[in-house]
């Protein structure tokens, strides 16, 4: 079997992706983040691009650059606020074939679900 040489020095980040992430501040003395969190909400409502917040975390949704610069920013504000710690997890997804946004995913189930009624 050949092997095939690439260059990942031309990879391009996929066009367009939505990464769900929930963001935890560690060690605030509290067991409520809800203030840290509107704090967030506010910062990626103000960067234009789509999003659901949830109650396990925020779905947002743009360029791979644009989603990944958001969630480094909410990092950043976080910290700016005093917090030394943060842990978030991500799931991240793309696709090539077509265009789908996250609420079209929710929406065809929903659609399968209206039909069994």
């Amino acid at each position: 079997m050949a092997t095939t040489k690439v260059d990942y020095s031309t990879l391009k980040t996929p066009e367009l992706c939505y990464a769900d992430f929930c963001l935890l501040p560690l060690g605030t003395g509290s067991p409520s983040v809800s203030r840290e969190i509107a704090d967030v909400q506010k910062l990626i409502r103000s960067s234009g691009l789509k999003y659901c917040m949830h109650s396990a975390g925020t779905t947002v949704e743009g360029s791979w650059d644009e989603v990944m610069n958001i969630i480094g920013k909410a990092h950043a504000l976080v910290h700016q606020a005093g917090v030394s710690r943060i842990q978030t997890s991500m799931r991240v997804g793309s696709r090539t074939d077509k265009i789908q946004h996250f609420e079209d995913k929710v929406n065809k189930v929903e659609e399968i679900l209206a039909k069994e009624k």
